[in-house]
């Protein structure tokens, strides 16, 4: 416990010194004064129209955001030597994959909170916020898009040999999941017969997180009827009391099977030198 928490915090002076992290911090805050005057237009409460493209644009900045940070982060230790280092001192790798985690995460989480705080605070002298739910909603999409798309960065950083293989394949993955989904998803799902469509797009959408999150959010928002009728049992199951508790063991489970996997990469790495 005491090696993953000065992993981490060794990740916080790093993450807050980061040329990247200011740079994306000062892009969020000017993309929350955007959506200050989106809704200034057209004053949002629930789910309409503002509010889904208010979620897409959410959705393009910080998986990408997300995925750089993270991917960077785990690369720059190879690129420099940390690594080899760090691993001749009786440090576990378990700690110091958890400790980068929770160190990333803090880094990132801030990051939104800031945009956030400028969005209430401008919201409220401006006379234009959201109300509370959707504001508290737009909270949770995007910290719930960072802790997975971290998990996703981490196997990226993992994998990538240095940075610029880690930002090619975090473009690349970004455009999978994010930008090109729609379109994957009606040529996969147009070719089966119609009662393969329901399963498939279920175990799709698991193994996106993007599409997970956002849905989840849409639902939550009063949306789920624009979803169409292959997603009615997700309508249901998120709207009832404990819709929530299981979402959340979805996203801890999916981020508890990402960090495994960063494990032994890390330990296939280290026993082999």
């Amino acid at each position: 416990m005491a090696d993953m928490l000065q992993v981490a915090k060794r990740e916080l002076k790093i993450g807050f010194r980061n040329p990247w992290a200011y740079s994306f911090l000062a892009l969020f805050s000017i993309f929350s004064l955007c959506l200050i005057f989106i809704n200034s237009q057209n004053i949002v409460q629930g789910y309409s129209g503002t509010t889904g493209s208010m979620l897409s644009l959410i959705l393009y900045l910080l998986p990408l955001m997300t995925l750089f940070l993270g991917s960077f982060s785990l690369t720059a230790e190879k690129e420099e030597g940390s690594w080899q280092l760090l691993s001749t001192y009786p440090l576990g790798t378990l700690s110091f994959i958890a400790g980068k985690y929770i160190g990333l995460s803090v880094v990132l989480i801030t990051i939104v909170a800031f945009g956030y705080g400028v969005l209430g605070i401008v919201g409220q002298i401006a006379g234009t916020g959201f109300d509370f739910e959707t504001y508290f909603l737009f909270l949770a999409f995007s910290v719930g898009l960072v802790l997975l798309f971290l998990a996703i960065a981490m196997i990226v950083g993992s994998l990538s040999r240095n940075r610029w293989q880690a930002m090619t394949n975090s473009v690349a993955i970004w455009f999978f999941l994010v930008v090109g989904w729609s379109t994957i998803l009606i040529a996969i799902l147009g070719s089966l017969p119609y009662l393969w469509i329901k399963p498939i797009l279920v175990a799709l959408t698991f193994v996106n997180p993007a599409e997970l999150v956002r849905l989840f959010v849409v639902i939550k928002l009063g949306g789920g009827s624009v979803l169409g009728p292959e997603y009615y049992e997700w309508v249901n199951w998120v709207r009832q009391s404990s819709g929530t508790f299981l979402f959340l063991g979805v996203c801890i489970a999916w981020i508890v099977i990402s960090m495994g996997l960063v494990y032994w990469i890390w330990e296939r790495g280290r026993s082999r030198g």
